[in-house]
C-alpha cells in the first residue's frame, strides 16, 4: 500500500490508516482503489473482527486531492462517471464492510472526508476538530457520499450544510449524529475506542454481520408484510446457526462463547 498505513493485533483489531498527511490526507485515484481493496480483504479475512479508520498526521481526511481534481475537471462525461463510481465503490467498501467499522476522526475532515466519517458504523472524534461539506464553493455537488451522509445527519441538516457549505464543529458533528461520542483529546478518544473494541469482540462475529445487514434491509422501509415476513426469516435463519447456538449455550451456563478470547 502507498496511501494506507494497515496495522493488526492479536486480538482481530485491524487499523486502516490515511498516510498522506503532508496533502491532509486527502484522496486520489491511487488511495481510492487501495481503500477499496484493504476493506474487501479485511471484511474476507476471518481472523479480523473489527476495523478501525484512522488517519495520520493532523487532518482526518480533506476530500479530494487537488491534483485529481485538475484532471477530473478535464475529463468529459463519461469519464468522470467512471471517476465517480470509484469513489462510491469506496464508500459502499467501508458501509457494506461485513465486520464494524469504527472512524477515528482526529483532526478535520471535509467533502468526501465526512462521507468516510458517515459510511463507518460507528464514529468517534475529538470535540475540537472541524467538518465542512464544501462542494458547492467548488460549483459542484455531495452527490456520492449523499446517501451516508444524509442517512447520518438527516434530510434537514443535509439542506443545511449541503447549501451553506460552512464549517462546523465537532460539537455540532456530535449533536446532529455524524459523531456518536466525542472525546475531549486524542487520548480520551483513544481510550473510547478501546473500550468499543472490547464491547464489540465479546459479541458474536456473524450475528454483528447479519446485525449490520438487518439494518441496511430495514431502514427507512414502510412496516408491511413484506418487510415483517423478511425480519421472521432472518431470526429464523441466524437461530439455527452454530454461533447462535453457541451464545445461547453460554449465556444459559454462565459462561464465556467461545469467540471470547481470554
Amino acid at each position: 500500500m502507498n496511501t494506507l498505513k494497515i496495522e493488526r493485533d492479536a486480538r482481530g483489531v485491524a487499523m486502516v490508516a490515511f498516510n498522506r498527511p503532508e496533502v491532509h490526507n486527502a484522496f486520489d485515484e491511487t488511495m481510492i482503489r487501495e481503500v477499496i481493496a484493504a476493506f474487501r480483504d479485511l471484511g474476507e479475512d476471518e481472523s479480523v473482527r473489527v476495523i478501525i479508520i484512522a488517519a495520520e498526521g493532523k487532518s482526518f481526511c480533506a476530500g479530494a486531492d487537488l491534483n485529481w481534481m485538475k484532471r477530473a475537471s478535464e475529463y468529459d462525461e463519461d469519464q468522470n462517471r467512471e471517476d465517480a463510481g470509484e469513489l462510491a465503490l469506496m464508500l459502499n467498501a467501508i458501509y457494506a464492510c461485513p465486520k464494524p467499522v469504527i472512524a477515528r476522526v482526529q483532526g478535520n475532515a471535509f467533502g468526501g472526508g465526512v462521507g468516510v466519517v458517515a459510511a463507518a458504523d460507528i464514529a468517534i472524534g475529538v470535540a475540537d476538530v472541524q467538518f465542512a461539506l464544501s462542494e458547492v464553493k467548488l460549483g459542484i455537488i455531495p452527490a456520492v457520499i449523499s446517501p451516508y451522509v444524509i442517512e447520518s445527519i438527516g434530510a434537514r441538516y443535509a439542506h443545511r450544510y449541503f447549501i451553506t457549505a460552512e464549517r462546523f464543529s465537532g460539537s455540532e458533528a456530535y449533536r446532529i449524529g455524524l459523531l456518536h461520542d466525542l472525546a475531549s483529546s486524542v487520548e480520551a478518544m483513544d481510550e473510547m475506542i478501546a473500550g468499543l473494541c472490547s464491547i464489540l469482540l465479546s459479541n458474536g462475529p456473524k450475528a454483528i454481520t447479519a446485525a449490520k445487514n438487518l439494518i441496511q434491509a430495514v431502514a427507512q422501509k414502510p412496516i408491511d408484510d413484506e418487510l415483517m415476513e423478511d425480519t421472521i426469516e432472518r431470526i429464523a435463519q441466524i437461530r439455527s446457526t452454530p454461533e447462535a447456538k453457541e451464545g445461547i449455550g453460554a449465556f444459559l451456563g454462565k459462561r464465556r462463547p467461545n469467540w471470547v478470547k481470554e
